[in-house]
């Protein structure tokens, strides 16, 4: 099983990266956090829809016709995104003057330097030490949602299976609109005028701060006011992952890093996830099956993550580029050391 599990986790690991790719693909900067906002929004339908699917398919047969189930529909659906995606340059009955657009928008391909391991420049700017660190917290509560939610909801609040698959909804059913949501306000703030810097950083920050009430749910034994927190933090969680997405195309040196920050990014939220569920695990064994730590600590790391997003990841611009802006920072450029190094 646990075997299994790991394959699982390697098969999905590019799904987001990739999707990261295809907005900067086929969207302009104007847009992505929108585009990105709606391919964010699949994952929290798929939260919810699997809700009631799975509690549905146990009730009528057994728990191992829910993993075929499932199993099956991500199959099919691979199968029909092979044959369907094609890339602008690639995609027949595109209009000449749109394919020309969506490449000029990209700016100006840089040549991939020479080595196998020349991707581990972008270790050298603070931007992306501080979008690993961000990421890392926001999963961490998400990891919540993803492993602990229907335990805590049975085990801690006494839930039927019924109750999971109606009750248990809510809180992904919220986030699929805050997904969008988060990504069509970091996009109109950005063709408002604002800079791209705090169009991204001002919905980052605020879902991640938003997200941290789930520490106040243990403090209550009602029903409705623990669904309504974890709706809040929950729906705050894909606000934020919505502009998270679109990071990897606004902070991409080039085209061919776009995929790369991005799987960077995600194997720091998923180092998130192995800590979070390990994490809770311990500390449901050590207090008698008590929520209250894990909690309170996902509340917290959730702050913590809007810190990161404050003060060390610096001006969303691509890796490496002069700024013109008076007093920014240089989270965004190498060292004065590493550019002697690199002279």
């Amino acid at each position: 099983m646990m075997g299994l599990r790991m394959l699982l986790g390697l098969g999905e690991a590019g799904g987001h990266p990739g999707c990261a790719k295809v907005v900067y693909s086929w969207f302009p900067k104007k847009d992505r956090a929108t585009a990105s906002g709606i391919f964010n929004a699949g994952p929290r339908a798929g939260s919810a829809l699997a809700l009631p699917l799975v509690a549905w398919v146990i009730s009528t047969w057994d728990w191992e016709t829910s993993f075929i189930v499932t199993g099956v529909l991500g199959i099919v659906w691979a199968i029909a995104w092979y044959i369907i995606y094609r890339t602008p340059e690639l995609k027949e009955g595109l209009n000449p003057a749109e394919r020309d657009n969506l490449i000029a928008d990209r700016g100006p391909a840089k040549p991939k330097s020479e080595g196998k391991k020349e991707w581990l420049f972008l270790f050298r700017y603070r931007t992306m030490w501080g979008m690993m660190l961000s990421f890392f917290c926001l999963n961490i509560a998400l990891s919540f949602f993803l492993t602990w939610f229907p335990s805590y909801l049975m085990a801690s609040q006494g839930f039927s299976l019924k109750q999971l698959g109606t009750l248990g909804m809510i809180p992904p059913l919220v986030g699929i609109p805050a997904s969008m949501l988060g990504g069509y306000l970091s996009d109109w703030l950005y063709r408002k005028g604002f800079s791209l810097t705090f169009a991204r950083k001002s919905c980052l920050v605020v879902g991640l701060l938003l997200s941290s009430v789930i520490s106040f749910a243990t403090y209550t034994n009602s029903i409705p006011v623990i669904i309504t927190l974890l709706s809040i933090s929950y729906a705050s969680i894909a606000f934020a992952a919505a502009v998270v997405w679109s990071l990897p195309a606004d902070v991409a040196p080039s085209s061919e890093y776009v995929g790369t920050i991005g799987g960077i990014q995600n194997f720091a939220g998923n180092l998130a996830g192995i800590i979070s569920s390990s994490f809770t695990g311990i500390m449901l064994a050590m207090n008698h099956g008590s929520y209250e730590i894990p909690l309170i600590a996902t509340g917290v790391i959730c702050f913590i993550g809007a810190l990161s997003y404050i003060f060390i990841v610096g001006k969303i611009e691509p890796l490496g580029s002069v700024s013109t802006d008076d007093g920014v920072n240089s989270s965004s450029h190498p060292t004065s050391t590493e550019t002697k190094h690199a002279n």
